[in-house]
């Protein structure tokens, strides 16, 4: 295998001819074995370095600082790169030391070798087209990383914000189909009033619905953006009408609405907004996981729990016991939850970690919130194909645990007051016996009025009543 070679001001390094990365990219590639997950595994942040890169070159061409031939090739290579060409080229760990240079210089380094090539020059030949001098220049790691990682989050929001309504809508249609299907509430797992099936499922979409909302608020926070801050945020070795052009050109490059922070020394330093994107995402796990244990709960059985509700039977669930199959829809989900919300105890510590005009620990912020967001979108679709739109009702099931519950003498409560309908409860509990059948054989109501009082649409409603008259 034919090589180049390379040097930086460490030394000197044979490169194979056949990658299009540099020296720098090979010292990472030789330092971090960390996570085993390579920036290739991120297509939508490698998109995002592209269009920053590209963004940038077309900022310094209209200020005279880039020749329109390297301008042109820069520019080209960003595309191809947009394209999905040279993925592969972008090979250094997701978490790094060095606040994300070795991205940034993965970056740089292909770009300059694609350009290279279509200018009719040899890959290495660096003074035709440089990494740091002409394709970041304008340019530090500390603002064209962050400004690539608030670009990609953007994107892999707006896909998380697709998935939630996907299972929003699974939640809906299953509320309309078991709208008529009575039930007994529950709280501390003890039986409380009559509610349907339907109103169980539409709280369940309200829950995601709001979510989403929250998720939307998010990707607005992330819209401000520090580049032309260069190293710190004082913008140094770049032009004074750098960074109001290249929020142009960011803008036109992505078509999303970047804007430029209004204080970049102050946007440098700042990972605010990665936490309450955390913090969101956490939101939505705590969430999404406890209508997973509602999942899991109505469907226990199905001899010995509640047995409310069917999942789909997705696989055998014992290796030891024939028949048995398990709720492996929510418990994956509820896995999923787990992590999203030990990645937030992570971004927390990293954003507090942060010191002076730069926080270094942004390489595992973007991890955790990459990891966070793809897994929940995962988890949204496959709790929305593979268990919610398979659901049925035991209608049967449902109504007897309302006819035989004892909590129904709640609804006596105005009729009898609170004393009676204890005392109703007391002997129903004791005896077996129905709270209908013992508020008749007291002569508190007459079967008329018990039939009125019990009907479902006036337990699982506000309605007027007539107090008994004694």
């Amino acid at each position: 295998m034919s090589t180049r070679k390379e040097h930086d001001f460490i030394g000197e390094l044979e490169i194979d001819n056949d990658v299009y990365y540099g020296i720098q990219t090979f010292r990472a590639v030789e330092n971090f074995h960390i996570t085993n997950e390579k920036l290739s595994d991120f297509p939508i942040f490698i998109n995002a370095l592209a269009q920053v890169k590209k963004a940038a070159a077309l900022a310094n061409y209209e200020l005279g600082l880039l020749d329109a031939g390297i301008k042109e090739a820069i520019c080209k290579a960003c595309d191809r790169i947009l394209a999905g060409e040279y993925h592969d080229q972008f090979v250094v760990d997701m978490i790094q030391g060095g606040a994300g240079t070795s991205t940034n210089m993965n970056a740089n380094e292909v770009i300059a070798n694609i350009a290279l090539e279509m200018m009719g020059h040899k890959k290495g030949e660096y003074h035709y087209c440089h990494p740091n001098d002409h394709v970041n220049l304008s340019q530090s790691t500390n603002d064209a990383y962050p400004t690539a990682l608030r670009i990609a989050l953007y994107e892999r929001l707006s896909g998380l914000t697709e998935s939630m309504r996907i299972l929003k809508d699974s939640f809906s249609k299953k509320a309309e189909e078991f709208k008529d299907v009575l039930k007994m509430g529950r709280t501390q797992l003890q039986d409380a009033v009559p509610m349907t099936l339907g109103q169980e499922f539409k709280a369940f979409e309200l829950m995601i619905n709001k979510d989403i909302e929250r998720v939307l608020d998010a990707r607005n926070w992330i819209r401000v953006i520090n580049l032309g801050g260069t190293a710190i945020g004082t913008g140094i070795n770049s032009h004074p009408d750098y960074k109001n052009i290249v929020e142009q050109k960011i803008q036109e490059v992505t078509g999303r609405p970047f804007v430029t922070a209004t204080d970049l020394i102050e946007a440098t330093q700042s990972t605010g907004a990665y936490v309450q994107i955390s913090g969101v995402l956490k939101r939505v796990s705590v969430k999404l996981s406890k209508i997973c244990n509602d999942l899991r709960l109505l469907s226990s059985g199905p001899r010995a729990g509640l047995n409310e509700i069917n999942l789909p039977k997705m696989q055998p669930g014992s290796s030891i016991m024939p028949g048995k199959v398990n709720p492996v829809i929510p418990e994956v989900v509820n896995q999923v939850c787990f992590a999203v919300i030990g990645n937030d105890i992570t971004v927390t510590m990293a954003a507090e970690g942060g010191q002076l005009q730069l926080n270094v620990f942004e390489p595992v912020i973007a991890y955790s919130l990459f990891n966070s967001i793809v897994m929940l979108n995962r988890a949204m679709l496959t709790l929305a194909n593979k268990c919610i739109d398979g659901i049925s009702a035991n209608e049967d099931i449902c109504k007897n645990f309302v006819l035989n519950s004892i909590g129904i003498v709640t609804a006596l409560n105005p009729y009898i007051g609170y004393e009676n309908s204890a005392s109703i409860a007391k002997e129903s509990l004791a005896t077996g016996k129905s709270v209908y059948e013992i508020a008749l054989e007291r002569g508190l109501l007459n079967k008329e009025q018990l039939d009125e009082i019990f009907k479902p649409q006036n337990m699982i409603n506000p309605h007027m009543y007539k107090k008994n008259k004694s």
